[in-house]
């Protein structure tokens, strides 16, 4: 009853977070829900829970497909290009974490997305502001 109740809670506060976040801030939040999805899925792999595993795999899975379809490979370069082959390569091995049960797997992709998560944290407000007015200038000339 409790839980119930906890995670209610967290999720309306989740909601709240997601209305008044930035583009740069939601992405953050969304590597973080991958993340946090992939270790819940290692917990379930240790407890043989196969089922909470795929779930928590499947929800992963979409976030990242989400953080790679959402690349603004126009503007991005080469960068948007690589992260889209990095996404795409995490996308294959969640599979095969999930189809071989492996942890090993499972920590591979953790440790490929902590450090752009840790990169996109770090990025500059002025940075930010920039990439905004820019996006800005660029919806208003296209109408």
């Amino acid at each position: 009853m409790t839980l119930k109740g906890i995670n209610a809670y967290k999720k309306g506060n989740i909601k709240q977070d997601v209305a008044h976040a930035d583009p740069h801030k939601l992405t953050l939040m969304l590597m973080q829900g991958a993340l946090d999805r992939m270790a819940y899925a290692k917990g379930c792999m240790e407890r043989k829970d196969y089922e909470f595993k795929a779930e928590h795999l499947s929800r992963a899975t979409a976030i990242i497909v989400s953080l790679r379809d959402t690349l603004d490979m126009e503007a991005g370069g080469d960068i948007s290009a690589n992260l889209y082959a990095l996404y795409d390569y995490m996308l294959q091995r969640l599979i095969d974490a999930s189809v071989q049960n492996s942890l090993k797997i499972l920590d591979e992709v953790i440790n490929l997305l902590s450090p752009i998560k840790s990169a996109w944290s770090q990025i500059p407000e002025s940075a930010k502001q920039e990439a905004y007015e820019m996006q800005r200038q660029k919806r208003q000339a296209a109408v």
